[in-house]
């Protein structure tokens, strides 16, 4: 007659992840040598080392956003 909405018999099977876009590969780099700036800037005294951990705390946002957007299918959409 027609089609119930069950479901199908046949397992659906994940597509493969998409690799990591580059920027997100810079963004995580900047993290790390601003947490390693932080570290020094704090044994040797400075309290330098507070813009260290903001820039630290942004690139690790920024990190997490571009690994996420590169994981969303895109569909051709100029909002998406």
């Amino acid at each position: 007659m027609g089609d119930t909405g069950g479901l199908s018999s046949v397992p659906r099977q994940d597509p493969e992840p998409a690799p990591m876009p580059r920027i997100a590969l810079y963004t995580l780099t900047v993290c790390l040598l601003a947490v390693a700036a932080a570290v020094v800037s704090f044994v040797q005294g400075s309290w330098l080392g507070i813009v260290w951990v903001l820039l630290a705390g942004l690139s690790s946002n920024m990190t997490w956003y571009y690994v996420k957007r590169g994981k969303t299918p895109r569909n051709g959409s100029v909002t998406s």
